[in-house]
């Protein structure tokens, strides 16, 4: 199943891509959440290789999820691949400049199934792909915005 969104941010693409890296802050957002977070690499700057682990619990029941960046292009993309157990997840976040001070953000996320019980979840999520992208979409929005609104603050 693959969810895509674009969003438009008021903000030059270098500082776009310098607030999406800053990734101890999506850190400390999931623990407050509730999450263990884990950092897996010994990477001293933002680049293809980092690695994490989280553990959360999700309806009812405890989930682990890797994430490991796979590609980096300063200032243009971002690829993320996830591994749970039988789920994958491939996800992508391009920057595309369009003045001096307006970026484009297009973020992508495919998710597989790997198990069959996996599939059987994709299956009943298939059923709501409409809510779901309709929250995808949102929630791109609302981070599009978020970046927005840091940018003029600074």
């Amino acid at each position: 199943m693959i969810f895509t969104t674009r969003e438009d941010v008021d903000a030059p693409i270098e500082q776009v891509f310098e607030m999406i890296t800053e990734f101890d802050s999506y850190e400390r957002a999931a623990m407050r959440r509730g999450a263990d977070v884990q950092r897996l690499d010994m990477c001293t700057v933002a680049g293809a290789g980092m690695k994490w682990r989280a553990n959360f619990l999700m309806r009812g029941k405890e989930r682990e999820v890797e994430a490991t960046i796979i590609r980096f292009e300063h200032p243009t993309e971002i690829a993320v691949e996830t591994i749970s157990s039988g789920l994958d997840g491939a996800g992508n976040l391009q920057l595309l400049a369009l003045s001096k001070t307006r970026t484009r953000l297009a973020v992508e996320f495919e998710v597989k199934a790997t198990t069959l019980s996996a599939r059987l979840l994709l299956q009943s999520l298939k059923l709501a792909k409409s809510t779901l992208n309709k929250r995808f979409k949102l929630r791109a929005a609302q981070f599009a915005k978020a970046l927005e609104d840091r940018a003029n603050s600074a």
